[in-house]
Order: C-alpha cells, then sequence, then structure tokens
C-alpha cells in the first residue's frame, strides 16, 4: 500500500513499525456543537482508513481525541448559563449519535483533555526543563525558534510567518511566533487547575501531543487531520512532541482536502457549514458517507443538492443489488452451475481492481467505481435467476467490499406485510394476469402510497420498501 506522506510530499510505500498495531492517532472534534460536513470528512476517511487496514491483514490501535476544554466551550458555557463541563459532555454524546448514522467505529480510544490534565502538565514541564518552553506570570509560551525544524511540515518559511505575525493584547510572550501551551487563568470563573504556574488550563496544541504519546507511544505510525490542522496545529504538535521526546513525532501525515459550498471552504467562521445532524433531515448517514467517499480524500469536493442526490442514486443502485440477491437466497434453492462457478471467479477481478485503487493512496473513488462494475456484472448473471449458492457467495463478496467502505450496513428490512397489503397484491397480480392493467395501476399507486413498490422478476413478485 502506498499513502502520499504530506511531510515528503510524495507517496511512500507504507511501512509500519509493527504489522500487529498500527499507531493511529486522528485529531477529534472541538466539542461545543454538532459537527457540520467538513469536520465528519477526516472523521469517515480515516475510519475508512483504519477498515481497509484492518481487511489487509493489519492490527490497528486508532485514536482520537475530544477536546472539552476550549474557548468556544467556555464561550457556549456563558450563553447557556451552565458548566463548561454541561457543554462538552451534551456534544460528546451528539457526536456519538451522528457518528453512529455514519457507520463509524468507535475509536480504540477517546481521550478528553479534562482527564489528562497531569500528563499534560508534566509534558510542559518537560519543555521547560529542555529549554523549549518558559514562563511569564502563570502563561507559558512554546520558543519556536528553539526548535531547528519548525514549518517542515506546512513547508511554512518561519521568518516570512514573522513578519505577518504579532503579540496580541494581553500577550507576554518574547516572540510573535511563540504559541501559548498553557493558559493563565483571567477570571475566578474560568475553568481552571492548579500547575506549577498557578491556575490555568492548556492550549490546544499541547492535548494532542501529550495523548498521542499517552495512548500510542512516542512515534506514530500515522498522523492523520484536515487540510486546515497542517499548519498551525500539527506543526505545533511536531515542534512540542520532537523537542520533549527526541524522536520523530509521526512516520506518516495524512491529510483530507476541503469540502466547499459554491467553490468557498466550508467553515464555521464563513457561516455557511451545514452539521450532520441538519443533513441527516433529509440523507440518511449512509448516503452522507457515500458522498464523502465519492471522491479522493485528498481533492476538494463540493457540497449541493445535486451531488447529494446524486450519491443517494448511487447507493441506492447498490442497495438494490444487494436486495436482489437477498430476495434470491429466499426464494431459490440449489448448488452453483459450472457457468456461476465461472461467473463468480470473474468477480474477483473487481475485487483486485478495489484493492489496487485502495492500495494507490486509500483512492475510494476508484474502489466504489470498481463495485459499480461488479454490480453490473452481477445483475447481468442473475436476471433470469440463479442458484441459492451463487447468490449467497455472490452476496458475501458485495458485502465484503462495502464493509471496507463502511456502507450497505444498514439492516434489511423484511418483506413481511400485514394482510390489506397481501390482498392488494393478489388483486393486482390477478389484474395483471386477466389484462386489466387500469386495476393493476390503480394498486400500484395506492401500494406507492403506503411506501411499497412492486418488482416483477423471473421468479415472482418482489416488495421493495420506499
Amino acid at each position: 500500500m502506498k499513502i502520499y506522506n504530506t511531510m515528503t510530499r510524495k507517496k511512500e510505500e507504507f511501512v509500519p513499525m509493527d504489522k500487529n498495531e498500527v499507531k493511529i492517532y486522528v485529531c477529534g472534534p472541538t466539542v461545543y456543537n454538532y459537527f457540520h460536513l467538513g469536520n465528519a470528512r477526516p472523521f469517515v476517511v480515516f475510519d475508512t482508513l483504519r477498515k481497509y487496514l484492518i481487511y489487509r491483514g493489519y492490527g490497528v490501535n486508532f485514536v482520537q481525541n475530544f477536546t472539552d476544554v476550549d474557548d468556544k466551550i467556555i464561550n457556549k458555557a456563558k450563553e447557556e448559563g451552565c458548566d463548561p463541563a454541561e457543554v462538552s459532555e451534551r456534544f460528546i454524546k451528539e457526536y456519538f449519535n451522528d457518528a453512529k448514522a455514519l457507520n463509524i467505529t468507535l475509536a480504540d480510544a477517546h481521550p478528553k483533555v479534562s482527564e489528562n490534565i497531569k500528563e499534560i502538565i508534566e509534558f510542559v514541564s518537560t519543555l521547560i526543563e529542555k529549554g523549549y518552553a518558559y514562563e511569564v506570570d502563570g502563561d507559558v509560551y512554546y520558543s519556536t525558534k528553539k526548535f531547528e525544524g519548525y514549518g517542515k511540515l506546512s513547508r511554512q518559511n518561519i521568518d516570512e510567518l514573522k513578519l505577518g505575525s504579532r503579540i496580541a493584547l494581553g500577550e507576554v510572550k518574547r516572540d510573535p511566533m511563540d504559541f501559548a501551551v498553557w493558559k493563565k487563568r483571567k477570571t475566578e470563573d474560568e475553568i481552571a487547575w492548579e500547575s506549577p504556574w498557578g491556575m490555568g488550563r492548556p492550549g490546544w496544541h499541547i492535548e494532542c501531543s501529550t495523548m498521542s504519546k499517552k495512548h500510542l507511544g512516542e512515534t506514530l505510525d500515522l498522523h492523520c487531520g484536515g487540510q486546515d490542522l497542517q499548519f498551525p496545529h500539527h506543526e505545533n504538535e511536531i515542534a512540542q512532541s520532537e523537542a520533549c521526546n527526541g524522536k520523530t513525532y509521526a512516520n506518516y501525515w495524512m491529510h483530507n482536502g476541503y469540502i466547499t459550498v459554491d467553490g468557498e471552504k466550508m467553515s464555521k467562521s464563513l457561516g455557511n457549514f451545514f452539521t450532520v445532524r441538519d443533513i441527516r433531515k433529509l440523507y440518511d448517514g449512509e448516503i452522507i458517507r457515500f458522498f464523502l467517499l465519492s471522491g479522493h480524500y485528498r481533492s476538494p469536493i463540493n457540497f449541493n443538492d445535486k451531488l447529494m442526490e446524486s450519491a443517494k442514486a448511487g447507493l441506492t443502485r447498490l442497495r438494490t443489488a444487494k436486495e436482489n440477491l437477498l430476495y434470491l437466497i429466499d426464494n431459490q434453492e440449489g448448488n452453483m452451475t459450472d457457468i456461476e462457478k465461472s461467473e463468480l471467479e470473474g468477480f474477483n477481478g473487481f475485487k483486485d481492481k478495489f484493492v489496487k485503487a485502495m492500495d494507490d493512496d486509500l483512492n475510494t473513488a476508484d474502489g466504489i467505481s470498481s463495485i459499480f462494475e461488479m454490480v453490473t456484472a452481477i445483475n447481468t448473471a442473475v436476471k433470469d435467476g440463479c442458484s441459492k449458492e451463487f447468490a449467497l457467495k455472490t452476496l458475501e463478496l458485495l458485502t465484503e467490499l462495502c464493509d471496507v467502505l463502511g456502507i450497505l450496513q444498514a439492516e434489511e428490512k423484511k418483506d413481511e406485510v400485514d394482510d390489506e397489503i397481501k390482498v392488494l397484491i393478489e388483486e393486482r397480480q390477478s389484474a395483471r394476469t386477466n389484462k386489466d392493467f387500469k386495476r393493476a395501476d390503480e394498486i400500484r399507486d395506492i401500494l406507492k402510497e403506503k411506501g411499497i413498490t412492486l418488482k416483477d422478476t423471473p421468479q415472482g413478485v418482489q416488495i421493495v420498501r420506499i
């Protein structure tokens, strides 16, 4: 497998330190609101990476944090007149609600900042002892000029950055490029913890360095996140971690591209964001996931109704193929014929194309294309019926590949219907037999209003719920 490493700006063969425990850290949400579609993209993309690595035989230790201590959370709590912890805990629960709808697997660990204060203080103390950080009146800053490699991930020129930087009112740092790793409490009612520098709380960047070290060790195989985190967040993580530990922080860096709305990056600051919770009112979570995987993860993808409808149509095609196979499994008998064995063997070619695409820097777009090609071949093979064994084996292969993408996970709706519906179906069949197509069409419309369509197949009438 090859991965585009942001650090080197090229595709590299992925060679983990230990095949039995690939160490992956993904930056999680700041929990003060429902997460939007731009937040959802890295959650879905790197969940798919995890699924694919497991599919390829790797063991994976996957950690994604929650930032539950932040100015945005504090401000939200003030607006609502409640404790910041109430805000963060509420939106952590809402995160899991939306993540489940998107078929995102729980991380092996979801550490919170508030539960790692002791470790953060120890980390900051080490940076001070090694001369990389300094304390001024209760605030602790990281000295970027002390870290020789500062800017190596984002390819930022530190001298040029300094020209555009300034020291904000109230800050007492020595250099405009220095950043806070510990913040002094400004008011008595502000959330804070006791530290060697007085009451305060962690800076944003220090939390990920600390929690990744605690759960995954000093060097990660993969550090993942959105493109917007390259600078300053990930750059600062590298500076902190490598200064503290004296080791390479991460061997590979993966960053997903932006989601745009009418050509502009989706973000809360621009006010053009759509929460997953709101989008779920129109489209189910699997459709949202399918949309997010329909383009290559490093490329920007545009969000609009037309593209969402296209994603819905594409996923419906795959769902219909699965439903057809389930119907055949329930209604057919027998073992595979020699022709079916040959056709099934041919389907493995699509599996090979899928693996080749995913091995090429997690190319989910081409992976999905190979699944569509396979579905076309499956539909052709079963259009006049097939053996039960062939339907079973074919469904197993389709499910195998879709599981990697986290789609087609929804429970199948049973074809059980009440007596009224059964009577209507029988009446329609009778009308068709008697060539009373007007009545047959009337019944079709009645059933459609009840959320049911009928599909006539060589094996009989198939009930499809809509």
